[in-house]
């Protein structure tokens, strides 16, 4: 059963596991035993419980799970957990395509050169985890039991790390703690609230300007919501968003018509695609009339960027390819 990236999977998907998880992010926080820049209240009593090299933490489900106090063989079967632990300093042993992708996204590539593939993105092959021999397994959203009951067939120390309506942030925190280091995911956070700042402080004429942040699909462009990765990321850089798509939500609307294209415009307009059906959709539309008349597009401010990167759930080392991309677009005019 194949399954995309939430929040940007299909709303059948992302419905039912808001269901199962309701409140997972105030009981991933609690299992995190620390309180950092995303408010979490959790208590001292909630720490993770320790006992000899073994810890025992919360996932994103709340469910409680022993884990190896200083894990060395990590599997990731989302890019959200790839992205993390390389930003916390770890290697992992196996690894899952990026979305969309036959191979792992381009910007971490280079980081990962020589790490076995072990599936699709939330698909992993059994086989291919068991060679990997895993003493913690970071799945991602993963919701399908029968898969997550096979994995931990394979090792008890498997993690749902992201719920719906968790944001990158606190993914982070809950994939800092299952791996024992919380305080450099906090200071991986600080880092990056402090780049971000700052490199919105240094836009120049382009400060605070309204960027509309869409990704192209082969039935049409969806604006993202707000609280999506890239759109906190612009708003992180204190960039603001067009009227039409100033709505709170960490998904994106519906796909637009030609008629309704205006809904996307803004003073500089990023476009992204997933699949070569959205390229070619794309392409196509980039010849016609309605597009052509968007003042973005006017003013020679559409930028086509990563998918791979703008349209998923992010991390750490994504958030800084946006904060690099809008950078580079808002300064070069």
């Amino acid at each position: 059963m194949p399954y995309a990236q939430s929040p940007l999977r299909p709303a059948r998907h992302r419905a039912a596991r808001v269901l199962a998880v309701t409140g997972a992010a105030a009981l991933l926080l609690a299992g995190c035993g620390s309180s950092g820049s995303s408010g979490s209240s959790a208590k001292a009593a909630d720490a993770p419980q320790s006992s000899g090299d073994k810890r025992t933490v919360k996932d994103a489900t709340g469910k409680a799970v022993e884990v190896p106090a200083a894990p060395q063989r990590i599997v990731t079967l989302t890019q959200e957990d790839l992205d993390a632990v390389l930003a916390l300093g770890v290697q992992p042993v196996g690894i899952t395509n990026g979305q969309g992708l036959d191979a792992p996204p381009a910007y971490l590539k280079g980081k990962v050169e020589g790490v076995p593939v072990v599936g699709n993105l939330l698909q992993p092959v059994m086989d291919k985890v068991i060679a990997a021999k895993p003493d913690l397994i970071l799945a991602g959203d993963m919701q399908d039991e029968q898969v997550l009951k096979q994995l931990r067939e394979i090792t008890p120390a498997t993690l749902v790390t992201m719920a719906p309506t968790d944001d990158w942030k606190l993914a982070l925190r809950g994939i800092g703690n299952a791996v024992n280091k919380l305080d450099q995911a906090n200071k991986v956070i600080g880092d990056y609230d402090a780049k971000a700042k700052q490199a919105g402080e240094g836009l120049g004429p382009g400060k605070g300007a309204a960027v509309s942040i869409v990704r192209w699909n082969p039935t049409g462009p969806s604006w993202m919501e707000k609280k999506q990765f890239a759109s906190g990321v612009a708003l992180d850089m204190g960039l603001t968003r067009p009227k039409s798509q100033d709505k709170d939500g960490n998904a994106h609307g519906p796909a637009l018509s030609l008629e309704k294209l205006d809904e996307i415009d803004g003073d500089w307009l990023f476009l992204s695609t997933l699949t070569d059906d959205g390229k070619s959709a794309l392409k196509d539309v980039q010849s016609k009339p309605a597009y052509r008349e968007l003042g973005a597009v006017k003013n020679n401010h559409a930028v086509t960027v990563d998918g791979s990167v703008w349209s998923t759930r992010g991390g750490p080392l994504a958030a800084g390819v946006v904060i690099e991309d809008i950078t580079k677009a808002l300064t070069a005019s």
